[in-house]
């Protein structure tokens, strides 16, 4: 009887971590889907920056590379072109098409 009363304890105790754990990564996914334009989760996308934007979103996006100059260079061209940046230090670039689709001459992507 004891064992049963244990097992069962143990088994909610589960579940409550379970359903924490749940809201939790909810809030969060949350948060980063937030397409306010003020703010950590502004709207991404084609025309989603203005010019005057692309030093500080580069800073942002180029913070974590060693390669940090040529970057800073590369991603404010491209940030004037197509203005708009992934979200992110690298990765995510399906959210910015223009940005994606530059390409070295070997046809790999040009863009961190």
């Amino acid at each position: 009887m004891a064992m049963t009363k244990l097992l069962c304890v143990l088994l909610l105790a589960l579940l409550a971590i379970s359903m924490i754990t749940t809201q939790v990564m909810a809030k969060d996914a949350a948060y980063h889907l937030d397409r306010s334009k003020n703010g950590p989760g502004r709207n991404y996308g084609p025309g989603s920056l203005k010019s005057s934007q692309c030093p500080s979103e580069c800073s942002r996006r180029c913070s974590q590379t060693q390669y940090h100059k040529p970057c800073m260079f590369f991603c404010q061209n491209w940030c004037k072109t197509c203005l708009c940046l992934p979200p992110g230090y690298y990765g995510n670039k399906s959210v910015c098409p223009c940005y994606n689709n530059w390409k070295t001459k070997r046809g790999g992507p040009k863009c961190p």
